[in-house]
């Protein structure tokens, strides 16, 4: 009897999820969650800046501007996202100031804007943005990094304190 009851489902111990793992989902909804905010920055003229501009140098037709495009264009940046949460897990986890995040943020918004601006023919020259829309970026940018790097360091810093506990109970 009492082994019938370890088994049954409502007495099993849920497996954490990975480090890895819960950085890349970070990521996916970091990117999604503040894509989509920037879009309904974009429909009240806060921004001059589509998230469809991600799909100008890779897609042909008039669908990237239409609904689809941006959904897509959301999806897709969130994907991208997975890869800069995974940049700031392997070099930035460790460090616990939300200032780092924002750091992070701004290397991002200066990758995108002022070295990769070549690849969109959507964003205009870095020196002829609008105030609004680099101001509006910029906190975005901001938002996102802080977002992300205050995730994963507060889950590095759990995790680190758990495998202390864990070591001076043993001990």
């Amino acid at each position: 009897m009492a082994e019938n009851q370890e088994n049954l489902e409502q007495n099993q111990r849920e497996k954490p999820m990975s480090f890895i793992a819960m950085s890349i989902i970070t990521g996916l909804f970091g990117g999604i969650f503040w894509s989509a905010l920037a879009y309904l920055a974009y429909i009240f003229h806060f921004t001059e800046i589509r998230p469809n501009v991600i799909l100008e140098p890779w897609a042909l037709g008039e669908w990237k501007e239409q609904w689809l495009g941006t959904v897509i264009s959301i999806v897709v940046i969130g994907l991208f996202s997975t890869g800069a949460a995974l940049v700031y897990y392997a070099l930035m986890r460790k460090l616990k100031s939300i200032w780092a995040g924002a750091a992070f943020g701004l290397a991002l918004f200066f990758l995108v804007f002022y070295v990769l601006n070549p690849l969109f023919p959507g964003i205009k020259p870095f020196w002829d943005l609008s105030k609004n829309t680099l101001i509006t970026s910029i906190c975005f940018y901001v938002l996102y990094g802080v977002f992300v790097g205050y995730s994963i360091s507060y889950e590095e810093n759990e995790n680190r304190n758990s495998e202390n506990n864990q070591q001076e109970v043993t001990s």
